[in-house]
């Protein structure tokens, strides 16, 4: 009899409720969510991916525009392949670029004034017809080979000498057949055409040009020109 009560009294041991083990964790409560500032920095994400794209898209939205390569003189065209190419730049609504496939539209047109070899061209430089600066003249000169230099060019700035007849006195230098004068008809002119002067067959060696002098200075050279007796000198060109 004892030995039943022994028993029970262990089986009703083990059936007491387990205990926790010591050092587990109690279960923590659920974290509070909070939408609003999930919304705020998935909005921040996208605002800053699309900042990033238009920068992208504005760097590649580029243009082929008119560059000059050669001066070009006041009242001179620019010609594919002479003094004009293409170049790419960043497209500007507030400038009038002068766009490549336009380009056939500037052999009509004339430089309003001198324009540098290395200047992107826009539509201000041009116009269908140039006036003469103030206070300019435009002159013609027919000369032959010995008269002029041999690598002039349109845009040089150029010294007019007259041609005195009689042996050379030391002044000034050589010219047709006697020396030229060391006092210039013009000592500051811009050369504005330049066109080569030939039979049916060979070249002369001969040059028509155009020069753009100060008004005052033309009586002058009009009248060595009509002669044959004006010496051109280059003293500088656009290219110094």
């Amino acid at each position: 009899m004892k030995i039943q009560e022994r028993t029970g009294a262990g089986n009703n041991r083990s059936a007491a409720p387990a205990q926790p083990a010591v050092g587990e964790r109690l279960p923590a409560p659920p974290r509070e969510r909070k939408p609003a500032l999930a919304a705020l920095a998935v909005l921040l994400i996208l605002v800053g991916a699309l900042g990033a794209t238009v920068l992208v898209l504005r760097a590649g939205d580029r243009i082929e525009v008119v560059r000059v390569t050669q001066p070009i003189a006041a009242g001179e065209a620019a010609v594919e392949g002479k003094n004009i190419t293409g170049v790419m730049v960043a497209e500007d609504g507030a400038i009038n670029y002068v766009k490549w496939e336009q380009r056939g539209v500037l052999s009509k047109l004339r430089a309003k004034s001198d324009i540098p070899k290395g200047a992107v061209a826009v539509g201000e430089m041009f116009a269908k017809k140039t006036g003469l600066p103030a206070g300019k003249a435009s002159v013609g000169l027919s000369l032959k080979e010995g008269q002029y230099p041999s690598d002039i060019k349109v845009g040089d700035t150029v010294s007019v000498f007259p041609v005195v007849s009689g042996t050379s006195t030391g002044k000034g230098s050589s010219g047709g057949s006697g020396s030229t004068s060391g006092t210039p008809l013009v000592a500051d002119a811009k050369v504005n055409t330049i066109a080569a002067k030939s039979d049916a067959t060979v070249s002369t060696g001969n040059l028509n040009i155009t020069l753009v002098v100060p008004q005052e200075e033309v009586a002058a050279l009009a009248s060595a020109a009509s002669e044959g007796k004006a010496v051109v000198a280059r003293v500088s060109d656009d290219d110094n």
